[in-house]
């Protein structure tokens, strides 16, 4: 991170969902050692608890709010976001990382199926309930910043708006190429709703990580990423982005864009087409009870 980048996160407060590991860990740890007041979010209570004492260790005096939720479930985002908006008067930076690939057609408590919930309506309804005190937070020259960790993979994608749950015909890639389009749709719908106002959103891709993901995946998605996860970047380099979009001076203002490498670059043609943007927006709003 830039000495720039380092100056703009002193004193503020980012949240990061996933941050127990991978590249949801990194982007932490980096926000921290800028001097960032950090909230970790992590589903497993034993692995938030370590990464929380990782980064005490790493950066001394890191202020570190740790807060245990499953992002999949709507009833635990919001008690997460109310319990958040006790805590702190102010949200600079919101990292929605959270996301999982299942190789097994799976529903949560909320009746929906678990890829779609955790790695899109989890990002929606996270922010949405956070929205009010990130604008609050966010002025003039300094806007408070939402970024979207969404993937290459959203250019495989599609949204089955006559299936968009896979009950018919699930695939495990299939779904997360759907939801990972669906981070990039709802980044753009937002920020044209978030105009004039002190908050960017963004997306950005990665890049391809060696990291938690799927490895608790079995048959053939499993083995397939087990063989090629040696040769994978590491979750530093992957946090890179996340970082940029959160503390650089360069993107400032900037908003409904997707990055690559720390580079804005052109997302799929669906996810720029503007009715579907729309159909998602309307379609996730009634999904979380927000219709």
């Amino acid at each position: 991170m830039s000495p720039a980048g380092q100056a703009a996160l002193a004193g503020r407060v980012c949240l990061v969902t996933g941050a127990t590991n991978g590249i949801g860990y990194e982007t932490a740890l980096g926000l921290a050692r800028a001097g960032a007041a950090l909230v970790l979010v992590g589903r497993d209570a034993g692995r938030l608890r370590e990464a929380e004492a990782r980064i005490r260790a790493a950066v001394p005096g890191a202020r570190l709010d740790p807060r245990q939720a499953d992002l999949s479930s709507q009833t635990e985002i919001r008690r997460l976001a109310a319990e958040v908006s006790r805590a702190h008067d102010r949200l600079d930076v919101l990292v929605n990382n959270a996301g999982a690939i299942f190789d097994r057609r799976e529903v949560t408590v909320d009746g929906i199926e678990r890829t779609w919930a955790l790695d899109h309506l989890g990002y929606v309804l996270l922010t949405l309930e956070l929205l009010d005190l990130l604008a609050a937070s966010g002025r003039p020259g300094a806007a408070a910043r939402i970024v979207n960790v969404a993937s290459r993979a959203h250019e495989r994608g599609h949204i089955a708006f006559d299936d968009i749950e896979g009950t018919r015909n699930y695939s495990a890639i299939r779904a997360y190429a759907q939801a990972k389009l669906g981070n990039v749709l709802f980044t753009c719908a937002l920020a044209r709703r978030l105009a004039g106002r002190p908050v960017t959103v963004n997306a950005l891709h990665p890049g391809v990580i060696n990291s938690g993901f799927a490895r608790n995946t079995g048959g053939v998605l499993g083995f397939g990423w087990g063989l090629i996860r040696p040769f994978l970047s590491t979750p530093e380099k992957g946090a890179r982005t996340s970082l940029h979009l959160a503390a650089s001076p360069a993107v400032e203002g900037v908003s409904g864009r997707y990055f690559a490498r720390c580079r804005d670059v052109p997302s799929s043609r669906e996810s720029r087409d503007e009715a579907v943007q729309e159909r998602v927006w309307a379609l996730s709003l009634e999904q979380v009870g927000r219709g």
